[in-house]
C-alpha cells in the first residue's frame, strides 16, 4: 500500500521538486493549490523528470484549498499519511499591511495543522526559514545561531515576512505541545533557495536572480544570502 502525502503550496518552486522526488520514491501526492487549474501545471512540471511517469494522473492528484479558509481541508486529509506544509506567503514587494502576510502563514499553518491532528495524521514536515532563526541579533556572547535562536518579532528592524516565517513557526510549535503531543513534526530551515526550476512558473527566489541578470537595478548592493539548493531543500 502506497503512503499518501498531503502537499500544500503544490504549485510552489520548491513543492513542485518535493513532489517530484515523492513520485519518485513510490509515494502518492496529494497537492493543494488554490485554483485546481493550477493542477495541470504542477503534472506538467514533474513528468518529463520522472524515470517513469505511467499512471501519473492516479499517484499525483489536487484539492483546492486556501490557507485563509476553512473549506475543504478536513475531506483532503482522509486518508492521508504525512502532512508536508510548504505553502506560505513569499513577495517580492512587503505589503503595506503586515497582516497580509502574517494572517496566511500563521493560520494556515494552524489550518493544516488541526486537519492534520483531526484526521489522525501524526507525521507533519513543515517549511519554515532562517528568516526565523536569525532575523534578529545574537545574544551577547554568541558566535553562531542554531535550533535555540529565535527571530524576536517585535524587533521593528525585521521585514513583514520574517515576522510572519516566525510567527508561523512559533505557532506550529505551540500547536503540538498544546493540542497535539502525539505529532510529530520536523521543521526545515532554509536560506536563500536557488537551483534550476522544473518549469517556467516560478517564485520570488528565482525572479531575485533574473532581476539581477537582466539588470533591473542601477547599482549591485553590496549585500549576501546564505543560499541553499532547491533539490536539497526538497530531499
Amino acid at each position: 500500500m502506497h503512503k499518501t502525502v498531503l502537499l500544500t503550496g503544490a504549485s510552489g518552486y520548491i513543492a513542485k521538486h518535493i513532489a517530484l522526488q515523492l513520485l519518485e520514491s513510490g509515494y502518492h501526492v496529494r497537492g493543494t493549490v488554490r485554483d485546481l487549474s493550477r493542477g495541470a501545471e504542477v503534472m506538467a512540471a514533474v513528468r518529463p523528470h520522472l524515470t517513469d511517469p505511467t499512471d501519473l494522473e492516479k499517484r499525483l492528484t489536487f484539492a483546492a484549498l486556501d490557507l485563509t479558509q476553512d473549506d475543504g481541508w478536513q475531506a483532503a486529509m482522509t486518508g492521508v499519511d504525512v502532512l508536508m506544509h510548504t505553502a506560505s506567503p513569499f513577495p517580492m514587494v512587503q505589503p503595506k499591511d503586515e497582516n497580509d502576510l502574517i494572517r496566511p502563514a500563521v493560520d494556515g499553518a494552524l489550518r493544516a495543522l488541526r486537519a492534520a491532528h483531526a484526521a489522525g495524521v501524526a507525521r507533519v514536515i513543515m517549511t519554515s526559514s532562517t528568516a526565523a532563526i536569525s532575523g534578529s541579533d545574537l545574544p551577547p556572547g554568541d558566535t553562531s545561531y542554531d535550533e535555540t535562536n529565535w527571530t524576536n518579532p517585535a524587533d521593528p528592524d525585521i521585514t513583514a515576512y520574517t515576522k510572519s516565517k516566525t510567527l508561523a513557526e512559533r505557532a506550529a510549535w505551540d500547536f503540538v505541545r498544546d493540542d497535539a503531543p502525539d505529532m510529530q513534526l520536523t521543521m526545515v530551515n532554509p536560506g536563500f533557495v536557488v537551483g534550476a526550476p522544473l518549469d517556467d512558473r516560478f517564485g520570488t527566489s528565482i525572479a531575485v536572480i533574473a532581476r539581477i541578470l537582466k539588470s533591473k537595478d542601477p547599482m549591485v548592493p553590496r549585500m549576501g544570502f546564505a543560499t541553499v539548493d532547491v533539490q536539497d531543500v526538497a530531499d
